[in-house]
């Protein structure tokens, strides 16, 4: 018998309020994605959590939950080699949490006939930053060398000869809960699983400057500016889903390989400050999406998760890094509607927000006339 298992990993965040908003929506994603996972047919689904952050609910949805103490830091490839071999798991589905909350029951149940092919591959819901994974042979991995972290397994299986392949670039493989702004742009969209839905009407805040950016994307008078590690297929498919005009400056991609680059907004946002920064974008669009990192990274470095997550919020006072207070400052009295966030906002981000944009709108969806065949006309 195949044996299948589901593996949830659940890293703990601070004590901020901007960490306590994203670890209590990754528990109400991890709900809402068991329920889907024993749906589509997985018995046996695991969540693996360093200490104690998440509560006993998520045991309650049917998951075993496995803790993790000790003093040796927490290696991604040899907790999971972990698992695969107490286990002995011949398939396994991968997962980080906060990831996969918007799968449906029909794209679980393919990862879920994946995982038990004879063949050994994997299936990744991105290739080259991973959040989640299908795993064919999982047994194949106890004699690889598996990486510290999650998000360069796709790199790192391939180059040991591993069979790999993507899903789709679609919300429900993109979306991913990392910031603060994840969560919030959930909650003004209404998307999510029962639990992650649940959470959201709970959650307290100041809406107007997603609802704002939201509000132009079924405009077609409206400019958007997207600015940061911006996919080029993620930018054409959100120009394609999207009324108004985008204006897209990727920059920063790779930035954790070079930490050292340096961007242009943020030589021109230093030279001249960032009053004249927002200024500039009042005048060149209508609102903004900001992935901030790469900007506002000093020497590649960023502030903990506690200044990151607070200015995600707009929550200029709690921060103690004096560029990230000031630029976050500046955000909150631009004068047009600008969202913050990390890479997951100019990515999974864009997903969510060009499906959520046409909330309450009969507008056809579809903007872009459909390009002829050429063979089928001549027939």
């Amino acid at each position: 018998m195949t044996e299948i298992a589901a593996v949830i990993m659940h890293a703990p965040l601070g004590d901020s309020p901007g960490e306590i908003l994203v670890e209590n929506a990754r528990e109400a994603s991890a709900i809402d994605l068991a329920t889907v996972l024993h749906e589509a047919g997985v018995d046996r689904i695991i969540l693996v959590a360093q200490g104690d952050g998440l509560s006993g609910r998520i045991a309650e949805s049917g998951v075993r939950v496995e803790t993790q103490r000790g003093s040796h830091p927490f290696h991604f490839g040899r907790t999971l080699q972990g698992i695969i071999d107490r286990y002995s798991l011949d398939g396994l589905l991968y997962f980080g949490s906060g990831s996969g909350g918007l799968l449906d029951i029909d794209r679980a149940r393919t990862l879920f006939q994946f995982a038990k092919r004879n063949r050994m591959s994997a299936a990744f819901n991105n290739f080259y930053s991973c959040d989640y994974v299908a795993v064919s042979r999982a047994q194949t991995l106890l004699s690889m060398d598996l990486p510290e972290i999650d998000n360069p397994l796709g790199l790192s299986l391939s180059d040991q000869g591993m069979d790999c392949y993507s899903l789709p670039r679609e919300l429900e493989t993109q979306f991913d809960i990392d910031t603060p702004t994840d969560v919030l742009l959930l909650a003004a969209s209404g998307l999510g699983g029962e639990e992650m839905r649940r959470f959201s009407r709970g959650i307290d805040y100041d809406e107007r400057r997603i609802s704002g950016v939201m509000s132009l994307l079924h405009r077609r008078d409206a400019q958007v500016m997207i600015i940061g590690r911006v996919n080029p297929i993620t930018w054409a498919n959100f120009e394609q889903e999207a009324a108004c005009r985008t204006s897209v400056i990727s920059e920063g991609r790779g930035m954790k390989s070079y930490p050292s680059s340096k961007t242009t907004l943020i030589d021109l946002e230093r030279e001249k400050g960032t009053g004249y920064f927002f200024k500039r974008l009042a005048q060149a669009c209508d609102g903004a999406i900001i992935d901030t990192r790469p900007m506002l990274a000093q020497g590649g470095h960023l502030p903990p998760a506690s200044d990151r997550f607070a200015s995600d919020l707009l929550d200029y006072a709690s921060i103690i890094d004096p560029v990230w207070r000031e630029f976050t400052l500046a955000a909150s009295q631009a004068e047009i509607p600008v969202v913050l966030g990390g890479h997951s906002l100019v990515s999974g981000g864009l997903y969510l927000l060009s499906r959520a944009g046409w909330k309450d709108h009969d507008l056809r969806r579809r903007l872009h006339p459909d390009t002829i065949d050429w063979q089928k006309e001549r027939t």
